[in-house]
């Protein structure tokens, strides 16, 4: 239906030759080719830099994990510590609390 065949494409050539002259093909044609070539240049250039950012956020998660993982573990050796010394002292409370809006003033 809306392929194009050969015949179109020949129709197609004559008038870009019409248009451009047969000098300028050569030139229109490499100008193509570079541009071709630069765009798959940055296609690939822009895969390498995502798989790079990829991996410098698995590294960074690792990092996470094992920080993580530490503080952890020294919290949980200070509250071990704390229970084996057997602090286990009242909170303290403020000796003047705020009287609570419900008590009468004639006090």
């Amino acid at each position: 239906m809306m392929g194009i065949g050969f015949p179109e494409l020949m129709i197609i050539l004559v008038i870009i030759m019409i248009i451009f002259g047969a000098g300028k093909l050569p030139e229109i044609g490499s100008a193509f080719g570079n541009s071709i070539r630069n765009f798959k240049k940055s296609m690939k250039e822009a895969e390498e830099g995502t798989e790079e950012l990829s991996e410098a956020t698995d590294a960074a998660k690792e990092v996470t994990e094992e920080v993580t993982e530490e503080v952890t573990e020294e919290v949980a050796e200070e509250v071990a510590e704390e229970v084996a010394e057997g602090d286990s002292e009242e909170p303290q409370t403020a000796e003047n609390p705020v009287a609570s809006t419900t008590e009468s003033k004639d006090k």
